[in-house]
């Protein structure tokens, strides 16, 4: 069996760090062709688009606040330009958030909120046109969201929410034969900055039952399982990606 990616016309939200960098790029080897987003210039996105174009000249790297419904509208055309339409929609961008529930401002919360939960929504909603029949939208969320954890409530909120999103437009989008699921990742080591500090990672590796923490290889084989056509009866389900922690 293969997954099934090839030829795919996917959206990536976030794809230029990370997680999401990992995601696209693994989407572009196993021959999908690939939109993806970035808030602001930088190296990132410069060197993505130098990997990406050695791949091949169909991928796109855009700047685009996905908070933003005229920017959303954009990148939704930007799309439809290069591809007609998508197969495969993944809602990664995200932020995280610290603060103590009496200290944590309407601001904050608004920021979290509006990058981890309305994004997707508005990232969904501007897609659904170009959507294909057999498409698949991926949701990243974490695995946080159904422990909890102290000092997070805006951050765990935003991603207990987005749970309930994705079950919703299940329903809603599975008459289109449109599937949504959630993957939740654990504690990932994305390298440099974007992981945690070294002083957390090995007491953080001895509370999964791997023994390790996540990379986000691991996490990129749980989304191009469900961009691809081996997952094509599955859908309103979240699929923790996090060692058993």
């Amino acid at each position: 069996m293969e997954l099934g990616i090839f030829g795919k016309r996917v959206l990536v939200t976030g794809g230029t760090r990370g997680l999401g960098k990992t995601v696209v790029l693994a989407l572009a080897k196993g021959g999908a062709r690939v939109v993806t987003c970035h808030h602001s210039a930088g190296a990132a996105a410069d060197d993505l688009s130098r990997e990406l174009k050695e791949l091949g000249d169909q991928h796109h790297v855009v700047r685009a606040d996905v908070t933003a419904e005229d920017d959303v509208q954009r990148l939704a055309g930007v799309c439809k330009e290069a591809f007609g339409g998508l197969d495969v929609v993944i809602n990664n961008v995200g932020v995280v958030g610290e603060a103590p529930v009496g200290e944590l401002s309407a601001e904050e919360w608004s920021r979290v909120l509006d990058t981890n939960l309305t994004a997707h929504f508005l990232v969904t909603q501007a897609s659904l046109p170009l959507l294909a029949e057999g498409g698949s939208v991926i949701n990243i969320g974490a695995s946080a969201a159904l422990r909890g954890r102290a000092a997070t409530a805006h951050y765990t909120a935003s991603k207990a929410a987005l749970i309930g999103l994705t079950k919703s437009l299940a329903k809603e989008l599975g008459p289109r034969g449109i599937r949504i699921n959630t993957i939740a990742p654990g504690v990932i080591d994305k390298g440099g900055d974007l992981g945690p500090p070294p002083q957390m990672r090995e007491r953080l590796a001895k509370m999964t039952a791997l023994g390790r923490l996540g990379t986000t290889d691991d996490v990129a084989g749980a989304v191009l399982f469900f961009a691809g056509d081996l997952s094509r009866y599955i859908t309103g389900t979240t699929l923790n990606v996090d060692g058993g922690i």
